[in-house]
């Protein structure tokens, strides 16, 4: 059973005007001796705004990231991004929504340990076909405004984990993402480094991006702008 609190279920998104993504009667399986989840949800996430997903472990949680994020399809139902039916487009079209719209926080940052924190942050702007040249430009302004323009030579293993955090969320936002999906950001960090990602994320979120959070940590949950529990 799934409901929202700090705000409540939106309308089918396709006629839900200003809404960036939303899911209509959607349904995930992993397999037919797997358990169902989201049991058929609709609900249109809202830009400028913060939702944290909660719920047990097993409920669906990052699931819900990944079949937001085109990564997975959803059983029934569909995935709903500016109007059109996301989930249904074919693989290159899927593929370059992903890049040039969405924007991924990973628990453990997911930087490459032997490159250096620059060329990890434009990593998904030369993927999406960008100007190496811009793309170290806007880098190097994301990292300023998150403290970190000092470490743009260094690699991961020269950083504290709240200093990688700060850079994942670079990452996320070098292509000027309209959605930022993160899995558990806070999860592995101290409550200091906690509250500078979640600044980071807020940050964003006024920017008039939509943010999406899969959390369990309750300061993640506290300064969001509306709960989902699965």
């Amino acid at each position: 059973m799934m409901a929202p609190e700090h705000g409540q279920v939106g309308d089918p998104a396709s006629r839900a005007p200003g809404v960036t993504i939303a899911v209509q009667d959607l349904r995930f399986t992993y397999g037919p001796t797997t358990e169902e989840l989201f049991d058929g949800l609709t609900h249109s996430f809202a830009p400028g705004r913060i939702t944290a997903l909660t719920g047990p472990s097993g409920r669906g949680k990052s699931t819900l990231l990944y079949v937001l994020g085109l990564m997975l399809t959803p059983t029934s139902g569909r995935v709903i991004i500016d109007g059109e039916s996301a989930s249904d487009l074919k693989d290159h079209r899927r593929s370059r929504l992903r890049a040039h719209r969405l924007g991924f926080i990973f628990q453990d940052s997911e930087l490459d340990a032997e490159r250096a924190i620059l060329d990890s942050v434009i990593e998904p702007g030369l993927y999406a076909g960008g100007s190496p040249r811009d793309l170290r430009e806007r880098a190097y302004d994301l990292l300023a405004t998150f403290g970190l323009h000092h470490r743009a030579t260094h690699r991961p293993g020269q950083i504290s984990g709240g200093q990688a955090q700060r850079v994942a969320v670079c990452r996320a936002l070098v292509n000027e993402p309209s959605i930022v999906l993160a899995d558990e950001p806070t999860g592995n960090l101290d409550p200091d480094n906690s509250s500078l990602v979640i600044d980071a994320l807020r940050h964003a979120a006024e920017q008039g991006r939509t943010i999406l959070i899969a959390t369990h940590d309750p300061a993640v949950v506290e300064r969001a702008d509306e709960v989902l529990s699965l």
